[in-house]
């Protein structure tokens, strides 16, 4: 089985930084890829940055500049989030997602539970 787990989120005021963290562990082979997801209050889970086993990124358009994901996804399988000039909007709760590859190379999705980020102006 699959476990994945956030750290690093809390409260900042805007303009300060924050890092998240995010751990795969379990029976697999690797992953695959990691996105990192925000859910502002009332709304709809957005899927804000993306790191390929390749190393590829790719980043939603208001965070661009801002954010960096980063991690290795053949050695520690620890993956960052880093929020730099963090603005109120980027308040919420920010899900890790990893697709993981299996022994027997099948790939499927596996969350985290989610940890609050919370910026005041």
């Amino acid at each position: 089985q699959v476990q994945v787990a956030e750290s690093g989120g809390g409260l900042a005021q805007a303009g300060a930084s924050l890092r998240l963290s995010c751990s795969a562990t379990g029976s697999f082979l690797r992953v695959n890829s990691i996105g990192w997801y925000h859910q502002a209050p009332g709304k709809q889970r957005e899927l804000v940055a993306a790191i390929l086993k390749s190393g590829t990124t790719n980043y939603v358009d208001s965070v661009k500049g801002r954010f960096t994901i980063s991690g290795d996804s053949e050695r520690n399988m620890v993956f960052h989030l880093q929020m730099d000039g963090l603005k109120p909007e980027d308040t919420g709760v920010y899900y890790c997602k990893a697709a993981v590859l299996t022994a027997f190379q099948f790939e499927y999705d596996v969350w985290g539970q989610g940890i609050q980020v919370t910026v005041s102006s």
